[in-house]
């Protein structure tokens, strides 16, 4: 499995795990999630996705669980985690409006809980979730510095940003900003060409994307886009969920695709993306049906 440096201090295996499902799984022992992750393991997928919103709070509670039991996985994985969203649910209960909270305070409590409920020391990279627009980016941008200089997060990044929003939170941080998970797929095309990709690959950023596969709407489609998946699919030897993920990790900006399914066997084939290799006529072939028209 290719590795990608991101910081001087972690590195993200290519393929990620998202595990933005694992409580909603109908087995959530520490065996079963362990399982989860050992099959990863084996693939050389190392780097994990968390938040502390998902499964209304529970998901990195229900990961912990596993890394308490075997706590030597930890050794093997790369933990990013995300804070900021605020639902009326779970250590959140009673919260009037969903909203956003990059107050200081807020931040040093969600990376305080979240060690807790992962059971680990620290996090590789902990992002913002979603863009604030209460944001006083002094106040956050110090926070962030602080988790850093104290070790309990190796790095930083942000998940949902716009260029501008990257760099205005960036102009108040000592710590550089490392990664952007954003939504991009063959259905969600448009980072491509509205600036987003552009913006990080000219620095060098790493890009996460979340939701490759189309909220797994790009493995039932009947449409050009899916005739063409299926007849890729059949030249390797591997399903649609392999080539729509290869279409993002020929992008020369190195994106990174976070995957999540709570079944082993599909968790098991996450790195059949791997034996796709598409030139660049597959590719804009791809992206041209994506579309429903051809480039200019």
């Amino acid at each position: 499995m290719e590795r990608i440096k991101i910081s001087d201090t972690v590195d993200f295996s290519r393929l990620i795990y998202g595990m933005w499902r694992l409580a909603d799984d109908e087995n959530t022992s520490p065996d079963h999630v362990e399982a989860k992750i050992q099959s990863c393991l084996d693939q050389g997928i190392t780097t994990f996705d968390q938040a502390d919103i998902y499964g209304g709070y529970t998901a990195e509670a229900v990961m912990g669980a596993a890394l308490k039991a075997n706590p030597s996985l930890r050794q093997n994985m790369e933990i990013v985690t995300k804070c900021d969203i605020v639902v009326d649910a779970g250590r959140h209960t009673g919260a009037r409006v969903k909203h956003y909270d990059t107050s200081r305070q807020h931040i040093h409590a969600s990376v305080d809980a979240s060690l807790s409920d992962m059971s680990i020391d620290y996090i590789d990279v902990l992002l913002v979730h979603r863009p604030d627009p209460f944001m006083d980016h002094h106040e956050t941008g110090a926070a962030l510095d602080e988790l850093v200089a104290n070790g309990k997060v190796r790095a930083i990044g942000v998940s949902n940003f716009r260029p501008w929003d990257w760099e205005l939170l960036q102009s108040a941080m000592k710590t550089p900003l490392i990664t952007n998970q954003i939504e991009l797929s063959l259905k969600h095309s448009d980072p491509f060409t509205n600036g987003d990709v552009a913006f990080h690959q000219k620095q060098g950023n790493v890009l996460m994307a979340w939701s490759p596969l189309g909220g797994g709407d790009l493995m039932t489609q009947k449409s050009t886009l899916g005739d063409l998946l299926d007849r890729f699919a059949a030249r390797d030897g591997v399903d649609r969920a392999a080539v729509a993920t290869a279409f993002l990790l020929a992008h020369p900006a190195q994106i990174c695709p976070v995957l999540g399914t709570n079944n082993i066997s599909r968790i098991a084939s996450i790195s059949d993306a791997l034996k796709v290799e598409l030139d660049r006529q597959d590719w804009f072939e791809l992206y041209e049906a994506a579309r429903g028209e051809p480039v200019a």
